[in-house]
Parts: C-alpha cells; sequence; structure tokens
C-alpha cells in the first residue's frame, strides 16, 4: 500500500482531489491542522530518535527555547 500526503491552499481543491480518490475505489481522509502538526511531530520524533532516555524537564526545556 502507498500513502500519498498532498498539502493544497485551496479546500475547493482538496474536496476535488479526495472526491476523484474515492471515484477511482481509493480511500482519503482530510487532515485538521492539529492532525498535520501531530504527524509531522511524529516524524520527525521517528527521525530523531536516539534509543536514549530523556527526562521530561529536558524535553520540555529544548522545545521552549
Amino acid at each position: 500500500m502507498d500513502t500519498l500526503v498532498i498539502n493544497t491552499k485551496s479546500s475547493s481543491n482538496a474536496k476535488l482531489l479526495l472526491e476523484l480518490a474515492r471515484k477511482l475505489g481509493e480511500t482519503g481522509k482530510r487532515l485538521s491542522k492539529e492532525d498535520q502538526e501531530d504527524f509531522l511531530l511524529g516524524t520527525i520524533m521517528k527521525t530523531e530518535k536516539t534509543g536514549k532516555n530523556v527526562s521530561r524537564d529536558t524535553i520540555m526545556k529544548k522545545i521552549k527555547g
């Protein structure tokens, strides 16, 4: 199975692309802004995974800058 992620500036284009996918017998889903952020954060976390344990305080300090 392949997965596509398409970013569009237009809500109408997103609707059209989703409709096309369904007509082709595929499935699709529109992601909310929060879902997009969660997906990207997960991708970054997977890329940066070191296998070392880090305290919550250390992580929060890094996030806050």
